[in-house]
């Protein structure tokens, strides 16, 4: 899931160094990985530190994204990066469709149905094959799973930091 922090959004996660060469494999936290091909520098945190890397080269290898850094020379340079984000700042995210949100905008959001009950809060959205599910917690044991599907979701407001929902009769009481 993406992640925003300061400023800065998660768009992948260094796992693994690729070759003795100095590239990385990641993973990428977003649906635009192509993005990378297109990128001169990233930041890269970790463990509370952040530094600006430059891309000198990126490419798809089966799930992963390898990078190689300008500043990354060899496999030993590389192994210190594991466990690092890359992140961007949030002014240089691809800009989405009307109707369409990045997942850490909508973790934390207030959910009201259409009579205006608070019904709780966005803690998590499950990613599915078929479509994202809003967590929501609602002081209680259960949370409430909501699909992201307009006949649910009638209105997303980050303005106002709340989202409207109809829900089918009898979900609220599972």
């Amino acid at each position: 899931m993406v992640q925003m922090s300061d400023g800065f959004v998660s768009i992948g996660e260094i796992v693994n160094t690729q070759g003795n060469r100095g590239e990385v494999r990641a993973i990428p936290l977003t649906d635009y990985p192509e993005r990378f091909e297109r990128m001169e520098t990233v930041s890269v945190f970790r463990n509370g530190k952040r530094r600006e890397l430059h891309i000198e080269q990126s490419y798809l290898h089966k799930r992963f994204i390898v990078l190689k850094f300008r500043e990354i020379q060899d496999m030993n340079a590389a192994e210190e990066l594991k466990g690092s984000l890359l992140q961007v700042r949030q002014d240089d995210l691809v800009e989405l469709p009307d109707e369409h949100y990045y997942l850490f905008q909508i973790v934390g959001l207030e959910v009201y149905d259409l009579q205006g009950e608070r019904l709780g809060m966005v803690t998590d959205v499950l990613q599915t094959s078929a479509t994202d599910i809003y967590v929501i917690n609602r002081g209680g044991p259960k949370p409430l799973l909501v699909p992201a599907r307009k006949e649910f979701v009638r209105e997303i407001s980050l303005e106002n930091g709340r989202i409207t929902v109809e829900l089918p009769e009898g979900l609220l009481e599972l």
